[in-house]
């Protein structure tokens, strides 16, 4: 029996013009009065998924959310940190360091803000034009910061052509030390070693006395991978790429043909 349902936003949740389509809206409310917890999982912070949780009836106790990619784990009503795992001013030292030898912009967010530090010349980060309003953008270089300040991730994105290519000169003693993936095209995501969609979820499952084969979790992209993996029932979205169908249990209808209500229909009603 299905507990716990971990949907990804971009590309599985929401359609092509970033909005949740009635039937998904009708199959979450069912199965929320089933009694089954439907978690939103994202690299984006809570408050850029606020409008989506009051869409969705998901701002009342009992309701939480995994951002920063598995960083967080929160009370959607409240915002209260129930898990967080961040990175040192030094990690971001050494980041900035890496994208100023590769040529690539990068962008730190907290829970507050996203900080623009310089970028390289004639590369300007397209991560604004991603974001929307959801974080204050604010200009701050890495040596303005306290050296005790801690960020929830840190994103390289530039033109996908631009990013691939730098992607593959990153150091494989650099990967090692980060959890990295691409979560679009053109974003590169950096978080503590220890996070991924895979790890929140089963930090809340173990707050909330739940097995890994009562949780379904539906995505479409690299970054969704270690929640599919650790899901009892992993649901790639027909859109999604070939290698996240290989890892699949389920692959249901496209993110504009109503996949996730689809889902539903085979693994909980």
């Amino acid at each position: 029996m299905i507990k716990l349902v971990a949907l990804d936003l971009d590309g599985t949740l929401l359609n092509s013009d970033k909005n949740i389509s009635e039937g998904n809206k009708k199959a979450i409310k069912r199965a929320k009065e089933k009694g089954v917890k439907i978690v939103l999982c994202t690299g984006r912070p809570l408050l850029g998924i606020k409008r989506y949780l009051d869409e969705l009836g998901l701002l009342e106790e009992g309701d939480y959310a995994i951002t920063y990619n598995g960083g967080l784990v929160q009370k959607n009503n409240t915002s209260e940190i129930l898990s967080q795992k961040t990175l040192s001013y030094q990690h971001i030292k050494e980041l900035y360091e890496l994208s100023q030898t590769l040529q690539i912009p990068m962008n730190m967010i907290d829970l507050e803000s996203v900080y623009e530090p310089e970028y390289p010349l004639n590369r300007e980060s397209l991560y604004p034009s991603l974001m929307s309003s959801s974080l204050p953008f604010i200009n701050k270089n890495i040596e303005s910061f306290h050296v005790n300040h801690q960020f929830n991730k840190v994103v390289y994105c530039i033109d996908p052509v631009i990013l691939d290519q730098a992607i593959k000169q990153i150091p494989d003693e650099v990967k090692s030390r980060y959890s990295m993936m691409k979560s679009r095209p053109l974003l590169f995501e950096i978080m503590h070693p220890e996070v991924d969609k895979g790890s929140g979820i089963e930090t809340l499952c173990k707050l909330l006395g739940f097995t890994r084969d009562e949780v379904m979790a539906c995505g479409d992209e690299e970054n969704d991978l270690a929640m599919l993996q650790y899901a009892g029932v992993a649901v790639a979205m027909e859109n999604a790429s070939d290698f996240v169908k290989q890892q699949a249990t389920f692959i249901s209808k496209s993110n504009d043909e109503d996949g996730i209500a689809h889902a539903f229909n085979e693994y909980i009603f």
